[in-house]
């Protein structure tokens, strides 16, 4: 019921608001195939340039080596531009499968750091190895699978660039995840919904009688049938 009461408060949102967090009163009218593609170009256009803005251009991201983007961003916006309606592309998947990745991959990656630096090189490729398949198990229990977000754990362990940002790596994941997710809302939300939940799959509502309810469907169901008997046999007195 968490689930419900979540959808009830976006319900007493105001309309102007709750929309742009994928709030409807009923389903959005189906769009035909060519605006679909065509919202998903210009989300992932923008989505990407923002990202590229924000870490190419200010100076407090250059000065801490930051690259322009963290390159599984990429398959992120192929999933929540294009792919709305998956599970895998809703905003717990996307913000807790990249920080989840990213903590994990450094960790593995600094527990290798403790060889000598020949050998670490060595054995960069077990360790890269480890990140994504622990990530993908750790995404599994918490419930954020975002197969990008493997990627990101990679990264942390065999692409120098963003081995060097260390710790520096989380908040950096965190505003990428955040970033993108403000202009899915933003532009996902124009002719189409998303998300389609944010935490949790709302799950349909199954009627089920009391068992008032069923024992007077069966005594009508008696009642009825009981009927049809007895004007059988006035019928067949009579002839």
């Amino acid at each position: 019921m968490e689930h419900l009461d979540r959808v009830q408060r976006l319900s007493r949102v105001p309309p102007a608001i709750s929309r742009w967090l994928g709030y409807r009163i009923s389903p959005p009218k189906p769009i035909p195939e060519y605006s679909v593609w065509t919202w998903t170009f210009v989300a992932a256009f923008c989505g990407v340039s923002v990202l590229q803005a924000v870490f190419s251009r200010a100076h407090y991201f250059i000065e801490r080596g930051v690259p322009p983007i963290i390159a599984s961003y990429g398959a992120s916006a192929v999933l929540i531009y294009g792919v709305i309606e998956s599970p895998l592309a809703q905003p717990r998947a996307l913000l807790g499968g990249h920080f989840v990745s990213a903590l994990l991959g450094i960790c593995i990656s600094k527990l290798f750091q403790l060889c000598a630096p020949d050998r670490y090189v060595e054995l960069q490729w077990l360790a890269g190895s480890l990140t994504v398949s622990v990530a993908t198990v750790a995404m599994q229990m918490t419930k954020t699978t975002h197969p990008p977000a493997g990627a990101t754990a990679l990264l942390a362990a065999v692409n120098q660039d963003v081995i060097d940002m260390s710790w520096y790596l989380l908040p950096v994941v965190l505003l990428s995840s955040s970033l993108a997710l403000a202009v899915a809302l933003i532009v996902n939300n124009i002719q189409r919904k998303y998300p389609a939940f944010w935490f949790v799959p709302v799950a349909p509502l199954s009627a089920k009688l009391s068992p008032s309810l069923d024992s007077l469907k069966y005594d009508n169901t008696s009642s009825a049938s009981s009927g049809e008997e007895s004007l059988r046999r006035e019928v067949t007195s009579q002839v």
